[in-house]
């Protein structure tokens, strides 16, 4: 009887642990999309559309009209090549820091996990190493104590 009451309990705890583990993953999912999610990537691409649209007029028309001279058309693509190289970098860089922002997180979690550890051997330790305590009955006869 008492077994499948410590079962329930361990059960009960399994499922919160689960539960959390869910909230958990809900909020980090919750956090990539803010950061790099969907949301980021239509935006990425809307730019990446918008940047390869204009050079391409550019391109265009300088090579149908001649209506820029050839060097302005030039440093103008150059120019925008450049603008969306800074794009990709700022977008790197929110990346990593959030990489690193998870991967601090890990460690800092790791680091309180191995604390009590160690707090919980050093606590098995000394109670293996207190002395146990003998009986005080008497000894009847030829029994060993």
């Amino acid at each position: 009887m008492e077994k499948e009451h410590t079962l329930s309990d361990r059960e009960r705890e399994l499922l919160e642990e689960i539960q959390e583990f869910n909230r958990e993953r809900d909020r980090i999912r919750k956090v990539i999309g803010e950061i790099g999610g969907t949301r980021y990537s239509r935006r990425d691409t809307i730019v990446n559309v918008a940047f390869l649209t204009v050079i391409l007029l550019l391109f265009i028309s300088e090579v149908l009209t001649m209506w820029l001279p050839t060097f302005i058309s030039i440093e103008v693509g150059i120019l925008l090549v450049s603008i969306k190289i800074i794009w990709m970098i700022h977008a790197q860089q929110k990346y990593n820091h959030f990489v690193f922002w998870v991967l601090n997180s890990i460690e800092f979690r790791q680091n309180d996990m191995t604390m009590k550890l160690r707090s919980i051997e050093k606590k098995l330790e000394s109670l293996s190493l207190e002395p146990k305590h003998v009986s005080s009955e008497p000894h009847m006869g030829n029994t060993p104590p």
